[in-house]
């Protein structure tokens, strides 16, 4: 095997995948907690102040003795308060022992902080675990003030979700034990989002919490997203060949095959959800688009509708000897490349049907061919050139991100060395680095119109880029912690970003605002894909659950839990009635979404105060699990025939 450049095999089983931050992640829990607004005069001032002046928020102590016994007595009022109240009210405790901690910490009693945390750090949440052994490293003032880096001082309150009547019993009970000293940090750090109605129950709470800021607020998911798909061109669909053959034998005109509603129909009616065609400016389409969509609704016309009753074929494509470590894969819409990112900072493309990658002539060559002539663009190609594989140089660190351009054109990789680079299909060569992050790059992605493409990283903002612009056009900053992956709407009005932080944030790429959060994930986010509707988002992250999450009401509306490990691929068949995910669990699962969307509680009371009701066994929706020997899963893809290809690299442990 050449170099062991591994080679693509079927159904065998993946060495390295990107192995992210997870540490420097969890750090930018100080970031959050370490955080208070600059306040005047009643006033949330969002200038960026100096990191001293923000600690100093802490200088307001009380009697460091007391600590342990202030948090005791609030436990034994929350513990022997009503059920209905006791689930709302133990969500205090994990801000007010991290806020406890480290005005213990700031204030310089050492000896104190240390037994406070010794204490109650058994009490807290499971899911908070990392984040606890990251605080327990920070033991004196001077560790806090090394954290300034990781201070953000737009989003800094931990925001807890509690009904009006559970607040009351919570006020009433500090007022009286004239407890100032936990008063004053709930009033100071803590955003208490108060709704009218029923305390939430421990299950309702439990699906929604776990992020590094706590819940969202419910004014964050209000704002109006247009989720609808954008009208199609329509072209007229030449007949198949073997419906031009015009007569059979017996000299009678043939039928002609009624065409598939579901081709037509998606592109004649306007979706009344969808953003105004102009709302963003998108790239006209070319000849070779029209013509490509054309092949797309041929292809559309022979899809398999997939059920229940009828899965998938899936067709896994095993990386062998991958001593470099495969860390990104991406598949073209037609299906007909494959390309590997890996940690010695190549990227490798391989065709995966009988035609061969060829580069174009050179330019002495090129001004011999007659360009009036039919055939000019396989004329331009130069048969020398051809192979199976082709090997692109340039990054000067692990490749964690590709992806091709829907006109399968071009590439776009992303790496560790802080760039996005933009390479040429045609010639194989590297057209573009754009340079804007200054640390590692964790994902990329083209927008389904191409032209536009987003990244993420370790500086925990997203961009959005055009091809011909070397900076770029938008921002998008909010998370707390890494930007891990990243995801186009179908409409490609929005852009999802998963996070370290353990949320989903929906960004508008109009304006640049975040018009949704998604809590409820207990570790960094790994994997997002959109229904083919616009309707709903998927979401994969190293706790093992993939959340479904409905875009226009801003709820979560289910979970499935089956992996036992980070779920780095998600995709939705090309109808959407088909879920797949895939894990470092080396599985591939079918989930059937359709049930998984029906009849969902989208009332105004349920949106209004976040009473998610999830099915208690997902068990029911998965349709199927298959097993690799030894290949944790990290790129799925549905042909255009709803074949679905799997990919990941074999792993001989």
């Amino acid at each position: 095997m050449a170099e062991g450049a591994g080679r693509i095999g079927r159904w065998t089983g993946w060495g390295g995948c990107a192995t992210l931050l997870s540490l420097a992640v969890l750090q930018a829990l100080l970031l959050l907690f370490a955080n208070v607004f600059a306040v005047g005069g009643g006033v949330v001032v969002e200038d960026q102040p100096d990191v001293s002046a923000v600690l100093s928020a802490y200088n307001q102590q009380g009697d460091p003795t007391l600590y342990e016994e202030y948090y005791s007595g609030l436990k034994h009022f929350i513990e022997c308060s009503l059920d209905c109240h006791r689930a709302e009210l133990s969500q205090l405790f994990y801000p007010l022992f991290v806020h406890m901690y480290l005005e213990l910490v700031y204030n310089q009693h050492e000896s104190e902080a240390k037994s406070f945390f010794e204490r109650f750090h058994g009490d807290q949440e499971c899911y908070y675990q990392d984040d606890l052994r990251v605080l327990s490293s920070l033991t004196k003032k001077e560790h806090m003030k090394g954290n300034e880096t990781m201070l953000d001082f737009r989003t800094s309150k931990f925001v807890l979700r509690i009904s009006r009547d559970s607040y009351q019993l919570l006020k009433r009970h500090l007022q009286e034990k004239q407890n100032n000293q936990i008063w004053n940090i709930v009033q100071e750090h803590l955003y208490i989002d108060i709704f009218d109605g029923m305390p939430r129950s421990k299950q309702q709470i439990d699906a929604m919490v776990g992020s590094l800021a706590g819940e969202a607020k419910r004014e964050a998911n209000k704002a109006k997203v247009f989720f609808g798909l954008l009208k199609e061109p329509e072209f007229d669909v030449p007949l198949d060949d073997e419906d031009e053959e015009g007569e059979n034998e017996e000299g009678k005109p043939k039928k002609k095959k009624p065409k598939k509603d579901s081709v037509g129909s998606k592109s004649k009616k306007q979706d009344p959800n969808a953003p105004p065609q102009n709302r963003i400016p998108l790239p006209e389409l070319k000849d070779s688009d029209k013509l490509d969509k054309v092949m797309n609704m041929k292809e559309a016309a022979r899809r398999v509708r997939l059920g229940p009753e009828c899965l998938p074929s899936i067709c896994f494509y095993t990386f062998l000897n991958a001593y470099q470590g495969l860390t990104a894969v991406d598949i073209t819409d037609d299906s007909s490349m494959i390309v590997g990112g890996f940690a010695d900072s190549t990227v490798r493309v391989w065709s995966v049907t009988p035609k061969k990658l060829r580069s174009v002539k050179t330019a002495a060559d090129l001004s011999l061919i007659d360009k009036e002539s039919d055939d000019v663009l396989e004329r331009i190609m130069d048969e020398k050139t051809a192979s199976e594989l082709k090997i692109l140089y340039g990054h000067s660190g692990p490749v964690y991100g590709t992806s091709f351009s829907p006109d399968r054109n071009y590439l776009l990789s992303c790496s560790e060395d802080g760039t996005v680079r933009l390479w040429s299909l045609q010639t194989f060569t590297c057209l573009v680095g754009y340079k804007g992050h200054n640390y590692p790059v964790w994902d990329t992605q083209f927008s389904p119109y191409g032209y536009y493409f987003v990244s993420g990283g370790h500086d925990r903002v997203a961009r959005l880029w055009a091809t011909d612009h070397y900076q770029p056009l938008r921002i998008f900053a909010g998370h707390l912690a890494d930007v891990t992956c990243t995801r186009f709407h179908p409409n490609s009005n929005y852009i999802a970003t998963g996070s370290a932080d353990r949320t989903i944030r929906l960004w508008d790429v109009l304006n640049g605002n975040c018009v949704r959060i998604f809590t409820g994930h207990k570790g960094p986010i790994h994997s997002l894909a959109f229904s083919p509707n616009g309707r709903f988002l998927a979401t994969g992250a190293t706790d093992g659950r993939v959340l479904l999450w409905d875009i226009g009401h801003g709820l979560m509306v289910g979970e499935l839990k089956g992996h036992t490990d980070t779920i780095y691929a998600l995709r939705f068949s090309r109808d959407g009635e088909i879920l797949a995910s895939g894990s470092m669990d080396n599985t591939v699962r079918l989930w059937d979404a359709v049930k998984a969307f029906e009849d969902l509680e989208t009332d105004d009371f349920t949106t209004a105060t976040g009473h998610i009701n999830l099915p208690e066994n997902s068990q029911d929706l998965l349709l199927g699990t298959y097993m690799t020997k030894s290949t944790p899963v990290v790129h799925l893809h549905f042909t255009r025939r709803n074949l679905l290809l799997a990919a990941g690299a074999y792993s001989s442990q």
